[in-house]
């Protein structure tokens, strides 16, 4: 029962902030068109102050961890090659399906990981969360939006030079994204020991002190405005089980297969599979409906897959956390 009312004091203040920023909206206590301003905050300034001195505080030899990447990417090719096969029927068409697959292995590490890792694991967790970061946005997006340019009913080595040419359009797109290169200069700075002046090292942690308790406000604004605008009635077989692939199958998937690996003599401590099973059990990441609106797919439906699984995670995340033996660090 401790452990338990351990793993609720990271948990509850974590959703306690989404739900204040839902009824913010409901409420109309902030405007809806302030959203766009609080992530773009979020991602152009806070975040990138985090993930800098994240990436400060570690290597890339300690990112390049072989075994980590291996299931996390291996979990996440099952999960999403099983998704887009069994969710496509005559309301869920291909790009549907590819965004579903998407929303069923991409955890909300950046907004809601971090702070939950971070409070379990300390300076541990840092590691867990850059790498799950990084893979998913230069791999496994990646790869979901070749999927999502691939013709409909199409075969043959023409769709495979398509996906291979959207493939790589996509690993441009990500590129281009802020994230990436605030971790890759907090390495470089790691690596050649660059000591940031006091007043702008005070600065950048001030902005990224901002960054988690901003990010999961901003998480239950974007979801109140979605239960708005996706009002249309969608069936919930078409959006249920993936949210539920999410929170429960690839949690498992992502623990047994390391426990596998562990058994095949791999060098996979149990704390990191304990903290990437965690990243596993977050709910869909919320940028993922914007991706969906872009691309011309079901935008209501992966609005509707987020929220529920963002809703039911306080539940699976305190369980997963629980039954995975963690309890909050000393360190953070």
């Amino acid at each position: 029962m401790q452990q338990l009312i351990s793993v609720l004091a990271v948990t509850f203040p974590i959703f306690a902030l989404v739900a204040c920023g839902f009824v913010a909206i409901r409420r109309e206590l902030l405007p809806v068109n302030a959203i766009p301003g609080l992530t773009s905050y979020i991602v152009s300034f806070a975040l990138p102050a985090l993930l800098f001195r994240m990436g400060m505080s570690t290597s890339l030899q300690r990112l390049l961890d072989g075994p980590l990447i291996l299931v996390y990417l291996g979990c996440a090719a099952v999960i999403v090659s099983a998704t887009i096969v069994f969710s496509r029927n005559e309301r869920v068409r291909l790009k549907d399906a590819a965004f579903g697959a998407l929303a069923s292995v991409y955890p909300n590490a950046g907004f809601m990981g971090i702070p939950l890792l971070v409070a379990l694991l300390g300076e541990a967790g840092v590691r867990v969360v850059l790498v799950t970061v990084l893979v998913d946005l230069f791999l496994v997006t990646s790869s979901c939006i070749a999927i999502v340019q691939m013709p409909e009913g199409s075969s043959g080595s023409g769709v495979l030079r398509t996906i291979w040419r959207a493939f790589v359009g996509a690993l441009r797109g990500a590129l281009a994204n802020p994230l990436p290169w605030p971790i890759a200069a907090g390495l470089a700075c790691g690596a050649f020991g660059v000591v940031m002046p006091g007043p702008v090292d005070k600065a950048i942690a001030m902005l990224g002190d901002t960054a988690s308790p901003v990010a999961l406000f901003a998480i239950g604004c974007i979801l109140a405005r979605n239960a708005v605008t996706a009002a249309a009635p969608i069936p919930a077989g078409d959006y249920v089980p993936a949210a539920l692939v999410k929170l429960l199958a690839h949690p498992a998937l992502v623990y047994g297969f390391g426990l596998v690996v562990q058994a095949l003599g791999f060098a996979l401590d149990s704390l990191s599979l304990a903290g990437l099973t965690a990243v596993a059990a977050l709910p869909p990441a919320i940028n993922i409906t914007m991706l969906a609106e872009r691309f011309g797919a079901d935008s209501g439906r992966i609005a509707r897959i987020v929220m529920v699984a963002t809703v039911l995670s306080f539940v699976t995340i305190t369980a997963a956390v629980w039954l995975l033996g963690l309890s909050p660090s000393p360190a953070a």
